[in-house]
């Protein structure tokens, strides 16, 4: 895939500071803002999560609520303004536990993206840096997030890896 120049690839650990930094990077822009939210609240402490989240954004901030149809999402989202994507694990997660064909997925992703002409943030945690988990169903979802992490990294012209809320520039 050919790298897009109007798509920026956010990824980083949990608590890195990675959607606060995606959101300034949005609002650089003219708005109004388009946010797609791809996580679930099945519990209290992701409700407050999901609130939080909420709460940092100005009033010209539109959300879509995605947390399966990722691809349709950035495709129906107004195509001549900026785009926040936020966050692709969660969308991953979801799809994992789906039993989606996450081959599938990520190249309908990839084409949504390749796509877009407006400013396109996508935020994403970063999970293979730790210790190989346990089980099979953490192992095929690590997996899945590193394939997943170099395909969109290399359709984005701007890719940032945020530590301890700094962000270092990759490409």
């Amino acid at each position: 895939m050919t790298e897009n120049p109007k798509v920026t690839f956010v990824l980083g650990g949990a608590r890195s500071g990675k959607s606060a930094f995606a959101e300034r990077l949005v609002t650089a822009e003219p708005g109004p803002w388009t946010y797609i939210a791809t996580a679930q609240a099945f519990d209290e402490e992701m409700q407050s999560r999901i609130a939080a989240h909420r709460e940092r954004r100005a009033g010209d901030w539109r959300t879509v609520e995605a947390p399966q149809a990722l691809a349709a999402a950035i495709v129906a989202a107004p195509p001549e303004l900026p785009l926040l994507v936020d966050c692709l694990t969660l969308w991953l997660t979801n799809r994992l536990l789906a039993e989606a064909d996450l081959g599938v997925d990520r190249a309908t992703l990839l084409e949504a993206l390749a796509e877009r002409r407006a400013p396109t943030v996508l935020v994403s945690s970063e999970v293979g840096l730790s210790i190989v988990p346990e089980n099979a169903l953490a192992r095929r979802f690590r997996d899945a997030a590193g394939e997943l992490h170099q395909a969109v990294a290399k359709a984005a012209s701007r890719l940032y890896l945020i530590v301890a809320g700094y962000p270092l520039t990759v490409k």
